[in-house]
């Protein structure tokens, strides 16, 4: 048997999720290394991680995955970490940076303009920099920690989450925790995945954890503590619920209708004997 390899996000909204396995014994049972969303989906797919906190794009992209119950980054309010940023008003925006970082939220922003933006935009791949991505295009999309350090006054700016939700009547879904099935086999015994995830992020959303989050986090990036905590209390949602599996399902139907991304997936949860590892 070994310890399973858990890739995460590098992002602020991460850090409740991942409290016991940094503040508590449970960082021991598993290696533990940070990375980006597009590239978490990378290593799970390669195999050297076995379970990821991966793009919700990702899933049905990659074989032999299932989803660990009841953990999400999801949103049900604007979510000012998902922003398209222009100079221009946004139906003059005809080319748009992408940032390298995102899976998820690079789908979101074509079904938005496909659906209900209006088509033909030119999309281009690039680093997440605002002065450089807008210095070729007419708009850049923004993910995690560098869209909620931007000062959007200068700007026209459009929340992804914010739109997706007025225009569905949804939450959305950027990312869950998945694991390998291959991975779950070859791993500790009597280790129960789906109550180890769920509790640290319970665990995690507690009032001081939250309070040390925000004091760690707020320096760091340069942000306020307030904008720190209202962020992570208010504008992230972390449980995939009933309606945040209705947003991900429809998400993945638009995005199979619109050749964004191939066929919807099933979800398919790790049971509660494949959680319990025997």
């Amino acid at each position: 048997m070994r310890r399973l390899r858990i890739s995460a996000i590098s992002y602020l909204n991460t850090a409740p999720l991942m409290w016991d396995f940094e503040h508590g014994d449970t960082g021991r049972e598993f290696d533990i290394s940070y990375t980006l969303p597009s590239a978490c989906a990378r290593a799970l797919e390669a195999g050297t991680a076995d379970v990821g906190i991966i793009p919700a794009a990702a899933y049905g992209q990659i074989p032999g995955l299932a989803v660990l119950p009841g953990v999400a980054i999801a949103s049900r309010r604007p979510v000012r970490s998902i922003l398209l940023v222009s100079r221009v008003p946004l139906d003059k925006v005809r080319t748009v940076a992408l940032d390298t970082s995102s899976m998820t939220s690079v789908a979101l922003l074509k079904i938005l303009f496909e659906k209900w933006l209006g088509g033909g935009r030119t999309f281009t791949p690039m680093a997440p920099d605002i002065e450089s991505m807008l210095a070729a295009q007419d708009a850049g999309l923004l993910i995690g920690d560098p869209a909620l350090q931007i000062n959007r006054s200068p700007y026209f700016t459009l929340d992804l989450a914010e739109e997706w939700i007025h225009r569905t009547g949804k939450p959305f879904v950027f990312a869950f925790w998945a694991v390998r099935r291959e991975a779950v086999r070859q791993s500790t015994p009597s280790l129960d995945l789906a109550t180890v995830f769920q509790q640290s992020r319970d665990h995690g959303l507690e009032t001081a954890s939250l309070d040390q989050i925000t004091r760690d986090w707020a320096p760091r990036l340069g942000l306020k503590e307030s904008d720190v905590r209202s962020y992570l209390s208010e504008s992230i949602y972390y449980y995939l619920d009933a309606p945040c599996l209705e947003g991900l399902q429809l998400f993945y139907r638009y995005a199979a209708e619109l050749g964004v991304l191939p066929a919807a997936p099933e979800i398919d949860f790790l049971g509660a004997a494949e959680a319990c590892i025997a």
